[in-house]
């Protein structure tokens, strides 16, 4: 008991309790479980004498979604809201939402959004008696948490002692095994040396995971299959690492091949009381990063259910957790079996799909506990009803490697919100898609009485999901969602590189959607003209545009239209009765009925083909057409006018290295006048939060090197020009 004394007078985290071990011949697990028990009989510091501290005013540390989903449920509770921002945030959706705003700092995150002291002296500015974090930035650090209480401020989150404890993932292992969770086999030691992690690595058996023990979202996290390539992952995984949390230091675990990710959400508060809100499904990802949500996970059986519950509350009681956190397990869907992997001491970004099924508020929740109250909610009060799916939508290239993109959102239209249909947004048709932060536009969330109506649901609202103006992963959330595998539940966290083919398919134009997008093209120029004639001080000039009329004859047009790099030619006759004769590039001729309906900034198509009858929602802009349909999106552009297109080709010269998303440039690897071999790495490139590195395209003569380090860089943009 004496050395226990001496464990828990002392800084919690692993490096203690390492160093302790290495100067007594006792076990740290041993002295780890005495600390767990010790805790289960101890109640929470003041536990007995919480009183309700009054929060009338909170500040959101956050940005995005994140921040205008507390907004809303602060202001049902009457609490008044205070927003922080960026330079590049200033017009965003959460500062027009907020009561009141303040500038935080430069738009890097490194220099507003994790700028601690800062935040803290806006929050005292304010008058705010308490700080949320959302997720993200600074949801998860200790050092903050701790600022929060020594200035008086109320954090909305666990204490900083469990953060610490479960943030760490080597010491959250220690914990987990001496609670009696079960853990997954790997190093989480000190010594962190590149020979003693590779032998470690060797020890447990390829693959292996990397990760941060810091870490969290897929970041600074890398698998190694093979010796050969461990270095190197090891390497790209510490530069992330450091570049998102600040720390390098990283535990080496076996990788488990085709595994499910399920994760249990957990509450607690300042009197003991801990539930679990039953479990999430997130396995199907890409970049280590959840994509598509669920809850609860098909296929479970109740007491499996109950099991990873009563697992994940003894994970939070054994660290005195308060608030809302989520235990995330590995799940063998063969044997049964679960394994610890890590716990989120913050709100999920799938936290909605809990809500759905549970009928809760967990930022509510979070709101009331913070204030010193009792958990809303007993376990035998919180019952599981349907089925709920979030989707994920991001401004990013799936078939370019999931390649994060930026830019303006020129055209949102959006399914209408409902009981059963949720988004959660921060965004608005007009606003940026900033290249500093993450890429995630929104979210979808759905809920349906059981699995198989809630995917329906998801479908059909993804459809009516319209974006134009950067690339997104609508369509491919519809691939998905529609994949025989996925609809039948057999999900796993390897899931798309294993049907990739089947998800990523060579899609055909079909005859139709060629129809519809060139006579679009011609409504929108005949209903343009109209407007001008309108608009005209003399509307019966001979000068006036009408499309579509020759004198003594029928006007035919030729229409060119490109998907891709793949060009399509139709040619269209006008009908004197307004209708239209289209040949198609098959040599097939159709008859055309169409008429253009607008409401507010939509508008939709009415087409009858060769006697089918279907309605599209499309988008003309100069430089093409877009049909929103069932199955997604299909962007038709028009031909690049000659002189434009020898413009952007005399710009770049064959071979050069272009950048294959917007970023900054993190780091230049090489130099002018370096002789490279194609694939040796050139410059670090930084997007959303993520490190890039690009890598020679041939072999070659470095001639200009065309951004310094700190520049920012758009989408197919040269970075390093070669010798012709």
């Amino acid at each position: 008991m004496q050395e226990l004394e001496i464990l828990l007078a002392r800084s919690r985290s692993i490096t203690d309790v390492s160093h302790y071990h290495s100067q007594s011949n006792t076990d740290p697990l041993d002295l780890i479980a005495l600390k767990c028990e010790l805790r289960s009989q101890v109640p929470s510091r003041g536990c007995c004498q919480q009183k309700v501290k009054n929060i009338d005013k909170v500040l959101i540390a956050n940005r995005g979604e994140i921040a205008c989903r507390v907004i809303r449920s602060a202001k049902k509770l009457g609490i008044k809201t205070v927003a922080v921002y960026s330079e590049a945030d200033q017009n965003s959706l959460h500062v027009a939402m907020a009561d009141e705003a303040f500038l935080v700092g430069p738009a890097p995150s490194q220099q507003s959004y994790l700028q601690k002291d800062k935040i803290i002296e806006i929050a005292k500015i304010s008058g705010a008696q308490a700080i949320h974090p959302g997720y993200g930035f600074l949801s998860e650090n200790t050092e903050f948490a701790q600022l929060c209480e020594e200035k008086g401020m109320a954090f909305i989150g666990p204490p900083a002692t469990a953060i610490r404890d479960m943030g760490i993932k080597s010491t959250s292992k220690y914990i987990m095994a001496a609670a009696g969770v079960p853990v997954i086999q790997g190093y989480h030691g000190e010594d962190q040396s590149d020979a003693v992690l590779k032998a470690e690595a060797e020890k447990i058996g390829y693959p292996v995971m990397i990760k941060a023990v810091r870490g969290g979202g897929g970041k600074g996290m890398r698998i190694a299959m093979s010796p050969e390539e461990f270095e190197t992952q090891l390497d790209s995984a510490r530069r992330e690492a450091v570049k998102s949390f600040g720390d390098d230091v990283m535990l080496i675990e076996r990788f488990v091949q085709r595994p499910r990710h399920v994760e249990v959400q957990v509450f607690g508060d300042k009197y003991g009381n801990c539930v679990y809100l039953f479990e999430r499904d997130c396995s199907v990802q890409r970049r280590h990063q959840k994509i598509i949500e669920e809850a609860p996970a098909p296929g479970l059986s109740m007491e499996t259910r109950r099991q990873l519950g009563e697992a994940a509350v003894k994970a939070a009681k054994a660290v005195n957790y308060v608030g809302a956190g989520t235990v995330e397990f590995i799940y063998d869907s063969k044997t049964g079996e679960f394994f610890f992997m890590e716990m989120n001491t913050r709100l999920q970004v799938e936290h909605p799909i809990t809500e759905m099924v549970t009928g809760t508020d967990l930022v509510e929740w979070q709101l009331k506990i913070a204030a010193g109250e009792r958990l809303p909610m007993l376990q035998d009060q919180i019952t599981l009803t349907g089925h709920a799916f979030e989707a994920r939508i991001y401004a990013e290239d799936p078939a370019g490697g999931f390649l994060p993109g930026a830019g303006p959102l020129r055209y949102l239209n959006t399914p209408p919100s409902a009981s059963d249909v949720r988004i959660e947004t921060g965004v608005r048709q007009g606003d940026e898609v900033s290249v500093h932060y993450d890429p995630m536009i929104a979210k979808l969330v759905v809920w349906g009485d059981d699995r198989s109506s809630a995917l329906r649901k998801l479908r059909s609202r993804l459809s009516e999901y319209n974006i134009s103006g950067l690339s997104t992963n609508i369509n491919f959330l519809l691939d998905l969602s529609a994949h025989p595998s996925f609809t039948s539940a057999d999900v796993h966290t390897d899931f798309i590189p294993e049907h990739y083919n089947t998800l990523f398919p060579t899609k055909v134009v079909s005859d139709e959607l060629l129809c519809k997008a060139a006579v679009s093209l011609i409504l929108e120029e005949q209903a343009a003209a109209r407007q001008a004639q309108l608009q005209t001080a003399d509307p019966f000039s001979p000068f006036i545009s009408h499309p579509g009329f020759a004198v003594n004859m029928l006007l035919s047009r030729r229409i060119e239209l490109k998907i891709g790099e793949t060009a399509y030619t139709v040619e269209v006759q006008h009908k004197p009765d307004g209708s239209f004769f289209v040949v198609l590039p098959s040599g097939k001729d159709c008859h055309v009925k169409a008429q253009l309906h607008r409401q507010g900034n939509v508008t939709h198509l009415k087409a009858e083909i060769s006697g089918h009858i279907s309605q599209s929602t499309v988008l003309v802009t100069d430089s093409g057409v877009t049909l929103f349909e069932e199955d997604g999106s299909h962007t038709f552009c028009l031909p690049e006018l000659k002189y434009m297109a020898e413009k952007s080709k005399a710009l770049m010269s064959e071979g050069d290295a272009v950048a294959p998303m917007p970023g900054v440039v993190e780091k230049l690897l090489v130099s002018e006048g370096q002789y490279v071999k194609a694939g040796d790495p050139l410059v670090v490139l930084i997007a959303m939060k993520m490190e890039y590195v690009i890598r020679a395209p041939k072999d070659g003569l470095v001639k200009q090197i065309l951004y310094n380090p700190g520049a920012s860089v758009g989408k197919n943009k040269p970075l390093v020009h070669f010798e012709e």
